[in-house]
């Protein structure tokens, strides 16, 4: 069983991969299953309460994640300056130089969850997937197109972005993309900011490749533009 969600962003997105440094690093073409788990349990905190949001993080750090990208994507390339902490201070701050990338999604992305092991979509869920603001940087505002839909089957379109035996079936044209998840011993203390409990890439934090189905249509210096592959579909 899957609970299907049609977004569309109201802004311009942006989610550099983990490894990324401040000053640079290209952004991502869809929200990882780590982001997305993380803006759950954010609206859990805020609607419900804290100790809600400890009591479903369990379910929410094993949701199965998959994706359909819109249909288009074109990604703006930019420089900008940035604050930067001063080594040699004062001032605390120097002014320095960061590469920025910024997306714009032509069309509706679509986000499917499902409880792992087919123990069906939780009651609670809609209702968090429902108000979502933002996805990936903040400031990737999104909103629902509708109420989220419950499926048997995951549809046509969509691609699995963090299956157990790693992506079986895909376009060899797509675009390679490292997809962030949650580890399976990652407690509600990793997951709070506020906790001060590190979270180890690899053991809490895990990564694998994923293929989108984009392929490069137009490219400059200061932009890239993506359509899918499966335009029919």
């Amino acid at each position: 069983m899957w609970l299907i969600t049609q977004y569309v962003a109201t802004s311009l997105y942006s989610l550099k991969m983990s490894a990324a440094t401040s000053s640079g690093g290209k952004t991502l073409l869809a929200p990882t299953p780590y982001a997305l788990k993380m803006a759950l349990l954010d609206t859990a905190c805020r609607a419900q309460g804290v100790r809600y949001a400890k009591h479903v993080w369990p379910t929410l750090r094993d949701l199965r994640v998959a994706y359909s990208p819109p249909e288009r994507a074109v990604v703006n390339k930019l420089f900008t300056r940035v604050l930067k902490p001063n080594r040699k201070p004062p001032p605390p701050l120097a002014r320095s130089i960061g590469y920025r990338e910024y997306v714009y999604f032509a069309g509706p992305l679509g986000i499917a969850l499902s409880a792992p092991e087919d123990e069906g979509v939780p009651e609670w869920l809609p209702q968090l997937t429902a108000q979502i603001a933002y996805l990936g940087k903040r400031g990737g505002f999104v909103q629902p197109t509708g109420i989220p839909q419950a499926s048997d089957t995951l549809p046509r379109g969509y691609v699995l972005l963090n299956s157990p035996r790693g992506q079986t079936h895909f376009d060899r044209r797509g675009v390679l993309q490292l997809m962030d998840d949650c580890g399976p011993g990652m407690t509600f203390e990793h997951a709070s900011i506020y906790s001060g409990t590190r979270v180890r890439i690899g053991q809490e934090r895990i990564s694998s490749p994923v293929v989108l189905p984009y392929q490069m249509a137009r490219t400059s210096k200061s932009y890239a533009l993506y359509e899918r592959l499966d335009q029919g579909r």
